[in-house]
């Protein structure tokens, strides 16, 4: 979607590719989806392929729930407990079961990988899965696919899974377009890894932006992707996210969610140039909890 009101702010034409509009309220679908119909394809024959389980903040726990159901497979998500209750209900209402017991993303992702160490259940990584990375690319192929003239992509980045995709298949179809990740300051785990050249941990604070917090893997994948093809990685402060997602409800009616309004952030507080360049921002989910919206909106 163009908007003549970023155009203004950004002397630039802005387009938001407006993931927060999928069936289940962003891109995770996409990866989900296509990592569960890929572990269908390579183990029909194991039972293990019938039950999933998953780490999540909410978002990819909510899209594998939706991919279970509609493939007739069993997920088991877990999730902090402080996960935003519109994510857990989702996953709940999606018939899959909810393990929110974790103190934060962290210790959700090691219970999810000692339940499938113990049951034999097909762990299904929200980032660190080549299926996951595949099918979250999908979202650049379509932005140049209508902005064949696009000058740079801003991607929000927690794990680093849409981010690898989308650099993946830019740096394939139109490798002159920039690539820009954007963190949350409170969970820097990139943008301190990719200074010290090797994976670090972070000291991971509060934070509005629910799905870019946390570390990542130590073996994770998406930081050599993201080290090689990625163009600069920025960071925006809570402040910034939360007049993200006021000002893109004020002006163009769209709900986005803390993760969702990172990258919109970085260009209304002057991080990216845009002037007289063509710029696409993915806007990567709308889950967010009415009370929470409620605050932000009022403050």
């Amino acid at each position: 979607m163009q908007s003549s009101w970023l155009a203004k702010i950004a002397s630039g034409r802005v387009f938001l590719k407006l993931e927060s509009l999928q069936t289940t309220g962003s891109f995770k679908l996409r990866g989900a989806l296509n990592a569960t119909l890929a572990l269908l394809e390579q183990r029909r024959s194991s039972a293990e392929c019938r039950n999933l389980v998953t780490a999540s903040a909410g978002n990819h726990g909510h899209a594998l729930a939706s991919a279970a159901k509609e493939l007739r497979l069993h997920a088991t998500i877990f999730t902090p407990k402080n996960a935003p209750r519109v994510k857990l209900d989702a996953i709940r209402a999606l018939g899959a079961t909810l393990r929110d017991e974790a103190n934060g993303y962290e210790a959700a992702e090691r219970l999810a990988k000692a339940y499938a160490a113990e049951t034999g259940a097909s762990f299904i990584s929200p980032y660190n899965d080549p299926d996951v990375i595949a099918g979250a690319g999908t979202v650049a192929i379509e932005i140049v696919e209508d902005l064949p003239e696009l000058d740079a992509l801003v991607v929000p980045v927690g794990g680093g899974g849409l981010i690898s995709g989308v650099a993946t298949a830019l740096k394939t179809m139109a490798p002159a377009v920039e690539v820009i990740g954007v963190e949350a300051e409170a969970s820097p785990a990139f943008h301190m890894s990719l200074k010290a050249g090797r994976i670090v941990e972070v000291d991971v604070k509060p934070t509005i932006a629910d799905g870019l917090a946390g570390n990542m893997d130590a073996d994770s994948m998406t930081f050599d992707i993201v080290r090689r093809l990625v163009d600069h990685m920025l960071l925006v402060t809570e402040d910034e996210m939360k007049a993200s997602i006021h000002d893109l409800l004020s002006q163009e009616h769209i709900i986005a969610e803390g993760a969702g309004a990172a990258a919109l952030a970085a260009v209304l507080a002057g991080k990216v140039p845009t002037a007289g360049r063509c710029v696409a921002v993915v806007v990567s989910g709308a889950n967010i909890d009415a009370e929470r919206l409620k605050e932000i909106v009022a403050a």
